[in-house]
């Protein structure tokens, strides 16, 4: 058998996060391999591949991914120009893994079920750091590693409808009748939405980004209908940060949402609770309940939970994990990112000791890292696999020395009545207009302007929703 230091790193997906990592392990002269389900690189990207982000280039690029395709003589695309998943993809991530220092160390269609310690279950303690990984493939075939960097994400485990974290009633009942975060609403599932009545749950960005792109298809679609549901009591978290935010994008998103409110082509319903679905000729029939307890119900054609995800920690179950309770994220890092008191811009720079668990080199970074936190970046994550792989490599000032340049941001935390502090996330509290506690963001941005009504149904329970990640 190989010595520990002989094996490879393992670095689990092949989204942005992880091919940042094997650039960074590249430019470290560390063995590695990439394991990823899909077919290519990116393929979680490719889900919302018709969708625009919202920040612009220059915070999409990892510095060591950049560094060895310009010496490959990549052509860079307009820096400050924003991308759509399509051409995050084409233009950066496939370019990326297809150079020669990186694609012999890819594997397609190598999803991984389960990882443990070679010969070892979680229970054994001696000569555990000096044994190698175990990582078992759904295909039967098995990898040793000497770490591993699990940048999986949490694209495939959307969080459930209904409310108090639990499945509504019914809900594995309708799922030919539910859509999760982004479906291509303009394009490839347009049919699906066209003349049909959609309810959009959920108070992130990738569920603003749907309802802006129903809205557009309800203006050319006759009989298309668009009724939104949130939570909270308020649609306040759902305006934009407006001139508070550095990427004028993702300011002005909310902005517009806010000037649409008052006509009338999206129906907003607050206070909203989904407790049951009921197929019903053809359509969903959705029971609401209150806050005191009382129902009632409204019958809608298709669902879109846009209601964020969560991370499935399931396949590192026979590892020493230590996971904040609450957020699914480490103990360390969870106060940093808690979306009750943190904006994506206000997440301070953190690295491998944040990110470190009792089993030693393992790591989760990117999106998972993030547990249920809807406050992730791209540029976080790229920060984050700098750091750990300069652990793997033995250079702990580097590892140590964080550094993370996020903009300034109009975009808030889930709750923002909640702030200890009397703050916003954004910076000081504004005295009269609270619009500036902006947007809580999704997967991605690229909203589209249309007009929404508001409706108040009645009061939601404290804390309300968390939106999706802000640029996974």
């Amino acid at each position: 058998m190989s010595t520990l230091n002989e094996l490879p790193v393992v670095v689990i997906g092949a989204g942005p996060v992880g091919l940042a990592a094997a650039a960074h392990l590249h430019e470290r002269g560390l063995p590695f391999t990439v394991l990823e389900a899909g077919d290519t690189a990116g393929a979680a990207v490719r889900q919302w591949r018709h969708v625009r982000v919202f920040s612009p280039w220059r915070y999409n690029i990892d510095p060591a991914a950049r560094r060895i395709l310009d010496e490959a003589g990549w052509i860079a695309p307009d820096l400050e120009a924003l991308p759509t998943g399509a051409e995050l993809v084409a233009d950066y991530l496939q370019p990326l893994a297809e150079l020669p220092q990186l694609k012999p160390h890819l594997r397609y269609g190598a999803r991984v079920e389960a990882i443990s310690r070679l010969g070892m279950d979680r229970l054994r303690t001696a000569g555990r750091d000096t044994t190698p990984f175990l990582i078992r493939l759904a295909d039967g075939d098995e990898v040793l590693a000497q770490a591993v960097i699990d940048a999986s994400g949490t694209w495939g485990t959307p969080n459930v409808l209904g409310a108090s974290g639990l499945p509504a009633r019914g809900e594995g009942d309708v799922a030919a009748y539910l859509e999760h975060a982004l479906p291509d609403v303009l394009g490839a599932d347009r049919d699906a939405f066209a003349g049909r009545h959609t309810l959009v749950v959920g108070a992130g960005h990738s569920a603003a980004n749907t309802l802006l792109s129903l809205a557009e298809l309800a203006a050319d679609e006759p009989g298309t209908e668009v009724t939104w549901a949130i939570r909270t009591t308020s649609p306040v978290r759902t305006y934009g940060g407006g001139d508070a935010d550095a990427l004028p994008a993702r300011g002005a998103l909310g902005s517009r949402l806010r000037e649409h409110v008052d006509a009338g082509r999206i129906r907003l319903l607050t206070g909203f609770s989904v407790h049951a679905l009921t197929p019903t000729d053809g359509r969903v029939g959705v029971v609401v309940r209150h806050a005191d307890g009382s129902e009632e119900s409204v019958t809608v054609d298709r669902i879109v939970a846009a209601t964020g995800f969560r991370p499935d920690h399931s396949i590192a179950a026979e590892l020493r994990l230590d996971l904040d309770p609450v957020m699914g994220a480490t103990r360390a890092l969870a106060p940093l990112i808690d979306p009750n008191e943190h904006s994506c811009g206000t997440v301070p720079p953190h690295g491998v000791d944040e990110l470190a668990h009792p089993e030693p080199d393992y790591y989760a970074v990117g999106m998972k890292s993030y547990g249920r936190a809807p406050t992730f970046l791209m540029a976080t994550g790229y920060e984050q696999v700098r750091s750990v792989v300069a652990a793997l490599a033995g250079d702990w000032d580097a590892a140590r020395d964080v550094q993370l340049d996020l903009p300034e941001t109009g975009v808030c935390n889930s709750n923002p009545a909640a702030s200890a502090t009397g703050d916003s996330c954004c910076g000081p509290s504004p005295t009269a207009d609270p619009a500036a506690r902006g947007l809580a963001t999704g997967i991605s941005g690229g909203l589209l302007s249309a007009p929404l009504g508001l409706i108040t149904l009645d009061a939601a329970p404290a804390g309300g929703q968390t939106g999706g990640c802000c640029g996974g």
